[in-house]
């Protein structure tokens, strides 16, 4: 059978991006070895099969030399404080995913004479925080002490993203590439990502990150909107990079979910207790790392002390998430693709101005699948 002449680094490009190993690759593809060292050359169908196993777009290899993958949007990533450059076929693909969704909403909304949306870009980042994180509350239709309101902080991110989704934000909460369990993204990598636009602002947060750190992700990313800054981030231990847009908005969120003001005044009484941080995160209805965080920020709390914690609860959730069950698959759609996303695109497939097969490659949901959630989140009402 016929072979290609593919560069022998391409195969090993390709292969060390998909963060897979050779040995584990060479159980589908036993010459594997000897296309990376250029000894041998795969067949059109091996190479097709290649692409897939390492989620690499076949063009890719017809290329002269590896590409240069560059974000769409500025890298907010440091480790140790030197900028990040690894990127993951997982990360490239979703964040891909997620323009197709904005791109096809802007044009949407503008043929339906949709207005802009005035909170978007509409701060300055030399705005006190707590004025900015005033703003984000107005606009939510929230007040300071909204999340009291609700039993758990689990149901104060929910009624969160509720909200943002009620003013015209995308709010995208997912682990996976699309709905493929299989390929996990790194919370390592990144924590979340704001494609900025007037008309179809998307926030997306890594749902494979730790539940507790998740709400503030959101928070930061709401921040990111009101300044009007697209970004890619990984807040590691919850902290933001040297750049000051980042040390803005994780300033902004910090005081949207725990006042200054509160937490100083009740500290006396919650630094008495045995588990202080979980006394705050009762109260305000955040997790304990976010409480954690914020006493540490309002200087409360020594960073050491702030690390061990973040470190031990961390590795708790992280058991306990081993155990979870999968849930409802339904459900999960509400938070992978959007109750109000998926309402738009299947009443627009409906009435035909969207043809199936694109609502089904922009939702991720096809055939019967894509009915029944369509159905249960009332597009067909």
């Amino acid at each position: 059978m016929e072979t290609l002449n593919i560069n022998p680094e391409l195969i090993r490009w390709a292969v060390e991006r998909s963060g897979r190993s050779t040995d584990a690759l060479a159980r589908y593809f036993p010459k594997i070895g000897k296309w990376e060292a250029g000894e041998a050359q795969p067949t059109l169908r091996q190479l097709e099969a290649l692409a897939q196993k390492t989620w690499t777009p076949l063009g890719y290899f017809f290329l002269p030399q590896p590409p240069i993958e560059k974000l769409p949007i500025p890298d907010f990533r440091t480790v140790r404080d030197v900028p990040m450059q690894r990127l993951s076929p997982n990360l490239i693909e979703t964040l891909h995913t997620m323009q197709r969704r904005q791109a096809w909403l802007r044009e949407y909304l503008i043929e339906q004479v949709h207005e802009p949306l005035a909170f978007v870009s509409s701060t300055a980042k030399n705005q006190s925080p707590d004025l900015v994180a005033s703003k984000i509350r107005d606009t939510l239709q929230v007040d300071a002490d909204w999340a009291s309101r609700h039993a758990t902080w689990t149901d104060a991110l929910r009624a969160l993203r509720e909200a943002a989704e009620a003013i015209g934000i995308l709010v995208i909460i997912n682990g996976v590439v699309g709905n493929s369990n299989r390929r996990k993204l790194d919370p390592e990598e990144f924590r979340g990502f704001v494609l900025l636009d007037e008309y179809a602002p998307l926030v997306f947060v890594n749902g494979a990150d730790a539940r507790s750190a998740q709400m503030f992700t959101f928070a930061h990313e709401l921040a990111h909107l009101w300044v009007g800054q697209s970004g890619l981030f990984d807040l590691q231990d919850l902290e933001p990079s040297e750049y000051p847009v980042e040390q803005f908005c994780n300033s902004v969120a910090a005081e949207f979910l725990i006042p200054a003001a509160e937490l100083t005044s009740l500290w006396p009484q919650l630094r008495a207790q045995t588990e202080p941080f979980q006394a705050i995160a009762r109260h305000f209805k955040v997790s304990p790392i976010v409480a954690a965080r914020r006493a540490l920020d309002l200087k409360l709390i020594a960073k050491s002390a702030f690390l061990q914690f973040f470190v031990d609860y961390q590795a708790d959730e992280r058991r306990k998430a081993t155990r979870a069950s999968g849930g409802d698959f339904y459900k999960t759609q509400n938070v992978r693709v959007g109750k109000r996303f998926a309402r738009i695109v299947a009443r627009a497939a409906k009435e035909g101005r969207l043809l199936y097969r694109d609502a089904y490659r922009l939702t991720g949901l096809y055939g019967a699948t894509f009915d029944r959630y369509a159905k249960s989140v009332g597009a067909y009402d």
